[in-house]
This record gives structure tokens, sequence and C-alpha cells, in this order.
């Protein structure tokens, strides 16, 4: 029975293609998301490694703290005297104390070299031999004046900087402009992920991220003979409560750790996707092997009565399907390692670089490879199978196609509506459940496609039914064939379609909830905008120097200026995020709908709360509540207004003076900017030059914001449809399968059809129409069920996005039903080709 299977392998080849390229697809999808991360994993880690080379011991100091009653306790820092204390340490050969933060380098165009939240600054760090060993110089040395600084040299060859150069460096501050000393070479993470490394003096250093004589981070290098476990025995009685000693090998163990938990998350989602390409190719097997089976029941019938029991036909099914699966599953495996290869190549034209390292195939990729494919393939094939061997062989030899009967059919539809049914129930049970309802919606949404994969058969026939006409009145004949033949044989239509359904359910569900969100998310941040520029800092998040303020202010044309700070303030006990305006020009920068009291109350030191808020904690105009700030300063607050809340500000409002009395060191993410005029080219300008042409702040009209926050959602969906397309060219692979063994058993019929008069051209409508209506079909359902899935979705996230209202993007849509249609095309061109090919007298007479 063996050889049996495998005579058919040989036998079925060009049959079997389809199925050995949906599984090898799949394949190469797993493996390649395998081998990619490990290879990632393991380069980063051995840089990570690299990075403490040499490193016995490292000391992170976190800052200073504030207790309860608001009071500073400890150092900013490593001071230089405890640094002294730790090199006079026996079993110490050197010291070195770092402070790092936000540095960006502009090219000759004042624009930003590398990734804003990537660029990164430091001091140079020289020990007794005079070099700093995390650097090595291609070109000249590292900084040892105040108005040097070093470059790496990615950054310096982008900006054409060679030594010598005057070059503009930005921190969160002012522009200042400095001398390149050197070009080094480094490993440094910031600079790998495509950002950039600048290098000062260290009191330079110092000054701009910490203060005077302190360091935040201090490397600590062994003489011979010492471990690293002795000299952090000795160094922990020298530092202060807020610092913290571990040795290099510790810390290099617990950032490979933390690379290992990031590339697994990586690795989750693209095997996510990768699970959908397999899970879309169980239909086009399983069709296949259904297909395949049917025409060799006769063959089988015959096996059966020469003394084959039911095992063993079952089992030569299976066998032929494990040979085909370890096939796939090699070919898919080499893909692969050639797809990962691909990613990394491709991880620079996004300006981020791999560190150098083996391409890593762990064994437990390739058995995991092997495995999911000879599984997902023998899967498949298992319901054939066994259909097939509990045909009595009589009865199988009097008929090669034995039509499903009545009682398979009622419980077929039986099952498909308990399923789909139950899984409509738990989607609305979701809904009920609003934030924390979205596990359960995606476990309704799996009960119901499964239900509805089952009643596609009984689908097929009322949907396909409804344009029937359509396809008599404007193709004739041709059309009139194409849909009887669609509804022929309704389980294969129905396993065809459903690969596309899959595919599409997910694309359009994606594209709903992501249009949806865009368009509320734009609202909430442009229509109450009122101000003509955002001033933000190029890296998202990162904190605005306060300097930024009193430059605005003077900036030409600028008639209002307003901070968004953020700051934690203690209201009633309960700590609370405030933002910190400035109320003479809010209204100017924000439109803000008071429901009760006015936006003047700012201005006289009230607290302003949004109207949700009050409600929830009972406070109307003129309640007043006990506040704790940062510096632990109490006070008591009265409400001077309530508003209707938008995004662009918290649920409590202040005066910024007040908070900035509180705390020196404010989070300001953004500036709000009016300009006389309103926005042009030469405010932009005007803006960008009182800020001194700053690389590092990024000036923003309300288109710049509007098209960020669109690109964001869109390059998201566009990675979402890429990796959908793997299940969709599966689909299409389904299709012409389908519609070549159609044509391949149908030979006699085609014949016929010739015979009586339908030309070739007619013959290729015939084929071409089915498979468009067995496309569009499955687009109908698809499509359908994602608009469902993509409104249950969209209610779990409505209460924490304002604005949100469901957005159908009915172009998308007939963008899907286009391509699902030329799916159909595309997938007949062969089918339709090799039907209008046939001789009608040899069709005529096969059997």
């Amino acid at each position: 029975m063996f050889r049996t299977a495998l005579r058919n392998v040989l036998a079925h080849k060009a049959r079997l293609l389809m199925t050995v390229l949906a599984v090898t697809l799949g394949v190469a999808f797993v493996s390649g998301t395998l081998v990619f991360t490990d290879t990632l994993s393991n380069a980063m880690s051995n840089q990570s490694a690299k990075s403490y080379d040499g490193v016995a011991v490292s000391v992170t100091d976190h800052g200073a703290s504030r207790n309860e009653d608001g009071e500073k306790e400890g150092d900013p820092g490593i001071s230089q005297q405890t640094l002294d204390k730790v090199k006079a340490l026996k079993g110490v050969d050197s010291v070195s104390g770092r402070v790092t933060g936000f540095a960006g380098v502009g090219d000759e165009n004042g624009k930003l070299i590398g990734s804003g939240w990537a660029n990164a600054g430091s001091n140079y760090a020289p020990v007794k031999d005079g070099k700093d060993p995390r650097y090595d110089f291609t070109d000249g040395t590292g900084p040892a004046t105040a108005d040097q600084v070093a470059l790496d040299k990615d950054t310096a060859a982008k900006g054409t900087y060679k030594v010598g150069d005057k070059i503009r460096v930005a921190t969160n501050g002012p522009v200042k402009e400095f001398t390149l000393s050197g070009v080094f070479t480094t490993e440094d993470g910031a600079v790998n992920a495509g950002g950039s490394l600048v290098l000062f003096d260290a009191k330079v250093a110092q000054e701009l991220y910490l203060q005077p004589g302190f360091y935040s981070e201090l490397s600590v290098a062994a003489t011979a003979g010492t471990t690293a476990d002795q000299l952090l025995t000795e160094i922990k009685p020298l530092l202060g409560k807020n610092s913290e000693a571990k040795t290099g090998a510790a810390l290099a163990a617990e950032q490979a750790k933390q690379i290992e938990r990031a590339m697994s998350g990586m690795s989750t989602g693209l095997l996510i996707f990768a699970g959908v390409s397999l899970f879309v190719g169980i239909f086009l097997i399983y069709n296949t092997f259904t297909m395949l089976v049917a025409q060799r029941t006769k063959e089988l019938a015959l096996l059966r009565a020469i003394g084959a029991n039911r095992g063993q036909v079952k089992r030569s099914v299976l066998a032929e399907a494990a040979v085909v699966g370890l096939i796939a599953s090699v070919i898919g495996l080499v893909s692969g390692i050639g797809l990962a290869v691909a990613m990394r190549s491709a991880m620079g034209l996004f300006d981020a670089k791999i560190p150098a390292g083996d391409l890593i195939i762990a064994p437990a990729t390739i058995l995991i490879a092997l495995v999911i494919g000879i599984l997902v393939t023998m899967l498949a094939a298992w319901l054939p199978a066994r259909r097939t061997a509990r045909i009595a062989p009589v009865a199988a030899m009097g008929s090669a196609h034995l039509p499903a009967t009545m009682k398979s059919l009622v419980l077929r539809n039986s099952i498909g509506s308990v399923l789909a049914l139950a899984g409509i129930g738990v989607v609305f049970l979701g809904v009920s459940q609003k934030s924390e309802g979205r596990t359960v919606i995606a476990g309704g949404a799996f009960f119901l496609l499964i239900g509805i994969f089952v009643l596609l058969p009984m689908l097929s026939r009322p949907v396909i039914a409804l344009v029937r006409p359509l396809l008599e009145k404007v193709f004739g004949v041709a059309g009139k064939l194409a849909a009887q033949n669609a509804v022929r044989n309704p389980r294969r239509t129905a396993v065809t379609a459903a690969s596309l359904t899959i595919g599409l359910t997910l694309v359009t569900a994606m594209s709903v909830i992501g249009i949806t969100v865009g368009q509320a998310v734009d609202k909430a941040t442009t229509q109450n905008v009122k101000a003509d520029y955002k001033v933000t800092m190029a890296g998202e998040g990162m904190n605005l120097d306060k300097s930024v303020l009193p430059a605005l202010e003077k900036g030409k044309g600028v008639t209002a200026v307003s901070p968004k700070t953020l700051e934690i303030v203690k209201l009633a006990g309960t700590s609370q995020v405030v933002s910190g305006v400035n109320p003479a020009a809010l209204a100017d920068v924000l439109e803000v709908r008071t429901t009760a009291g006015n936006l003047a109350a700012l201005g006289q030191g009230q607290l302003m709360v949004s109207a949700k808020e009050a409600e929830k904690k009972g406070l109307k105009v003129g309640s007043t509540v006990d506040a704790q700030f940062y510096d632990g300063q109490k006070g008591t607050l009265q409400v001077g207004a309530i508003f209707d809340a938008k995004d662009q500000l918290d649920d409590y409002v202040l005066d910024n003076k007040i908070l900035a009395a509180h705390n020196e060191e404010q989070y300001l993410p953004e500036v709000l900017v009016k300009t006389a005029g309103g926005a042009s080219e030469a405010n932009q300008l005007a803006v960008i030059d009182a800020l001194g042409k700053s690389p590092a702040i990024k000036v923003s009209d309300k288109a710049d914001m509007r098209n960020e926050m669109a690109g964001m959602i869109n390059t998201s969906l566009n990675i979402m449809y890429g990796l959908l397309g793997m299940a969709l060219i599966i689909a299409v692979l389904g299709v012409i399968n389908t519609l070549a063994m159609s044509v391949y058993e149908r030979q006699q019929e085609i014949g016929m059809l010739r015979a009586v008069g339908l030309d070739r051209g007619r013959v290729k409508n015939m084929i071409r129409l089915e498979a468009v209506v067995i496309s569009l079909f499955g687009a109908v359902l698809g499509i359908g069920v994602g608009v469902f899935l993509a409104w249950a979705g969209g209610k779990t996230i409505a209460a924490s996005i304002p604005g949100y209202e469901l957005v159908i993007p009915f172009d998308r849509i007939g963008i899907f039903f286009a391509l699902a249609g030329l799916v159909g095309v595309l997938a007949a061109m062969w089918p339709a080709r090799s039907a209008a090919r046939l001789n009608m007298l040899t069709a005529i007479k096969t059997e």
C-alpha cells in the first residue's frame, strides 16, 4: 500500500503542485520567522555581551528621589568622590564614569540625521592608557576640550563631516556649535537602531545631562586575579541607596533575557500570520485530496475488492499526504532560510543595522518546520481519506462521484448553524463587556468563521443564484454554464471560497478598524486645535527644554504660545495627571468648551476639570480639592471651570506657572503656537528660526499632525496587508487547483459542449466566469463577516477614543471586490486555456 501511495504521488505531480506550494509558503514563513528572530536575538545578545567586555562591575544610579513630603533624597548621580573611592580599591584596574542623554546632529540642510528616538549623546571617558575602550577611532581622537565632539562613522558619513569641521549639535535645549575631533566605530545599540552617537567632553556632558561632578554609570575593570564577585562585594558599601551595582556578566545575561523577550513578541506576531497562511492552506489541501480520491474511487474500490481493508486504504492516502508534506516542508525550510536572509538585508532599508553574526538555524527550527508541514498536510487529507475508506467497494465501482447523502447534509448544516449562531452570541457577549470583551470577541469570531465554513455549501446556492440572471444576460450560454458549474459541487465551491473568505475577513476587519480609528484620532488631534503649529522633539515623547517657551514668545509673528506640560499631583489623596497650560493663550491655541464656569478661572489659579471626571468625583464650580505637589508642598485648589473633555487635555488642567513653581524639571512634550495671519511657509520658517533652526526640534502644522497619525495607521495597515498577502496567494492557488481538476473531471462534458457548437472563446469565458463567481462568493462572505467583527471590536475601544464612530470604507471594500474578481480571472488563465485546447473527439471518449 505504501508503494501504491508513492506511485500515486508520482502519477499526480502536476495536480499536487498547488498543495506543495501552499504548504511550502506556510512552512517558509514559519521557518523564516524562527531563523530570523534566532539570528537577530543571537547577534544582539553577542553585541550586548561585547559591550560588557572588560567590565567586571557596572554601577548604575537612579538619581535623587523624593520622599512622601516631596523632599529630595540622595545625590543626582554618582559623585566624583565615589568614583575616586572605587578607583582606589585593591583589585580595580580602571574606572570610567558615564552620563547619557539625547543629542542630534543636523546635515548640511539642517535636517536631523538618524531616528530621533535613537539619537544619543554621551561622554568620552579615557582610562589610564588615554583611550576609551568602548570606541575605536578611524580618524582623529576623542574630544579633549569643551568645544569638541566626536561622531560615529555612519553619522559622519551621512552628514559628509570630516575632522576639523564645525557641526551643530542639538540636545533638548539651544543648538550649540562644536568642532569635530574624531570619527569612531561602535557597537552601541543606538547607532545600530539607525540613530547617532555624539561624544562630548565629560564636563560638557555632565552639564547637559546631569550636574557637574556627577555620573549616571560607572564601568569598573578588574586587575588580573581579581574576580568580579570580589569587586562587587567591596564596591557595594561605597554606594548611596539610589545606586545599584551588578557584575558585567549578570548585566549581559539580563540584557540577553530582555532581547529574548522582545524577539519572542516579534516572533509571535509573525507566527500568527504564518498560522493564518497554514490555516488557509488546509482548505486547499483538503480540496485537492478530496478531488484526487474522488477521481480514484474505482481504483481504491478495486484495492478493497482484492483484499485491502479500510485502514489500509485510509493509510495509503495519508501516506501520500505525508510524502507531499515532507517534500513541501523541505522546500519550505530552505525557502524560509532564504526569507530570513532577505529580511535581515531589508532591515538596512530602515537604517537599522543588524549586528554581525552567523545565521542561526536551530535543530528545533528544522524539526518544527518538518513536523508542521507534514502534520498540516496529513490533517487536511484525513477527512477525505476517512470518507473514501468508508465507501463500499461495489458502490464505489458503480460510480466514481458519489453524492453526499441527505443525512450528511442535514447533519452538516445543523452543526454549522449551531456553531455560527453560538459564535454570533459570543461576539455580542464580548460587545456587552466593552473594553474587557476583546478576548471574548476573538473566541466568538473563531466559532463564527468555523460555522460559516461548515455552512458554505448551503450558502453557495442562494448567493450564486442571485448573480445567475446577470451572468446569463451579459455572457449568454457561457454565463449560464458557469453559474451551474459553480453550484454543481457545492462542497468544492465552498472549500475553494473559504480561502478567500478567511483572508478578506481579516483584511476587511483591520481596514475598517484602522480607518475608523484614524478618523477619530484625526478629529481628536486637529479638530479642536486652533494653533497653527505644534512644537515637539524629533523623538516621539521626548522632553523639550523650558528655554523654548521664551524663545518662541519672541519669535517673529508669534501671537500666542502655550505649553502642554504633564505633572503628577495628588488631588484628594489620589495621584492624578494634570495638564499645565498658559491661561492667557489657551483660548487662542485650543477650542475648549466650558459647561460651567469659564476659562478665566485658570488665570486666577483655579482648577479646570473635565465634565466626565467632575461627575465621577462629585465636583462642581466652587468645590475645593486638597492638593499635594511634586515638591511635597500642600495646598487647596478651587474648581473654577468644568469643560467638555477633548483628547488634547487631561481631566485636570492648571496654570503651568503654578506647576512650574513646584518642579524645576517639568515634562514638556509639546508647545502650541499661534501666528499672525495663520499657517504659512513664512510663519513656519519664523518659528523654526526662533528655535535656532534646531535639527532636534520638529515644527508641525495641522497637515503634518494629520499625516503623522495617518502615516502610522497606514503603515500598520500596509504591514498587515503584506503579511496577509500570503494567505491570499494561497487562496489564488486554491482557485487554480479547483478549476484545473474540475476541467480534468469534465473533459467529456467540455468535449460534448464543443461538439454541439460552443467555441473555444466561450469555453474560456465559462471557466473564467466560474472562477470569478467562486471568488466573489468568498469575497461577499469575507467582507460581510469582516465588517461585523470590526463593528464588534470597535465597540471595545470606542470608550477610550473620543469621537469614535464606525466608518465603512466603501472605496477600499470596492477595491477588495475588484481584487477578488481579478483573482478569479488570473486563477482561471491556465485552466481556461487547457479546457479550450482539449481535442473534442478525444475528450468525448474520456471516462
